[in-house]
């Protein structure tokens, strides 16, 4: 929804664009605040989850890269900081991250709190993160781990095929082609996205569990961390987040 600071006379929204906007604001007003962080590997169903809970209780979703391209193109003091870095090849510092997502705070979409995906991904990331939330009187609320087996997403990822020029997918076990290998519109060959391999899988795994089970050991000595069974149908995970989320 655009505002008056960004150029647009609100006497040109349509009424009814205003109305439910309106009627979304105060539907949200009455939420609780929730300040979340989404942990999961690769496959997991954070995406598919994200913007169902971000809906549900009217929180903004705050992911590390997307925030970081936004920051290097809007050239706010701290993009500059990050472009300097990314120009160099460096690693963005978690100082500059932490202070990225402070500033993507104050936004009025992220009053009631937020869903962090792909942040914090190691120990000190959490650790500088919960000290700017203390600053501003906030801590967060719940982690959800969207725990999943290896095997099990190895058949989920390794199974997929997509057809490049439309974009539909298959999967040789859950939704297969009636041919092997073509698509069934147009009988064109289905091609691997070249991270959908096993290889590349059981890199950016090792690469999770390494870096990342220390984050959930860190939030589960503080008693937040919720293990979803990610492994189950989406319908089923979102029942889970949600009677997580409500208590």
């Amino acid at each position: 929804m655009a505002s008056v600071g960004s150029g647009v006379n609100l006497e040109d929204v349509p009424s009814v664009d205003l109305m439910s906007e309106l009627l979304r604001r105060m539907k949200c007003s009455s939420k609780p605040d929730k300040r979340l962080i989404l942990i999961g590997p690769p496959g997991s169903g954070k995406g598919t989850q994200s913007p169902i809970i971000k809906d549900e209780y009217c929180l903004c979703h705050l992911a590390t890269g997307d925030m970081l391209r936004a920051a290097v193109a809007a050239k706010t003091p701290l993009g500059l900081k990050a472009k300097e870095a990314m120009d160099k090849g460096e690693l963005v510092s978690d100082d500059l991250v932490v202070g990225i997502i402070d500033e993507a705070m104050k936004k009025p979409s992220c009053q009631k709190g937020f869903i962090l995906d792909g942040f914090p991904r190691t120990v000190v990331q959490a650790q500088k993160l919960d000290e700017m939330l203390e600053k501003q009187g906030v801590k967060v609320d719940k982690v959800l781990n969207f725990a999943i087996g290896d095997a099990i997403l190895e058949e989920r990822i390794t199974g997929r095929w997509i057809h490049p020029s439309s974009g539909r997918t298959y999967h040789t076990k859950f939704a297969p082609p009636k041919n092997p290998g073509i698509d069934d519109i147009t009988g064109e060959p289905l091609i691997q996205r070249k991270d959908d391999t096993a290889a590349v899988l059981k890199s950016r795994l090792e690469a999770f569990h390494k870096q990342t089970e220390p984050v959930i050991d860190y939030y589960s000595k503080k008693g937040i961390v919720a293990n979803l069974p990610a492994e189950k149908p989406p319908k089923e995970v979102t029942a889970e987040v949600q009677k997580v989320l409500s208590s």
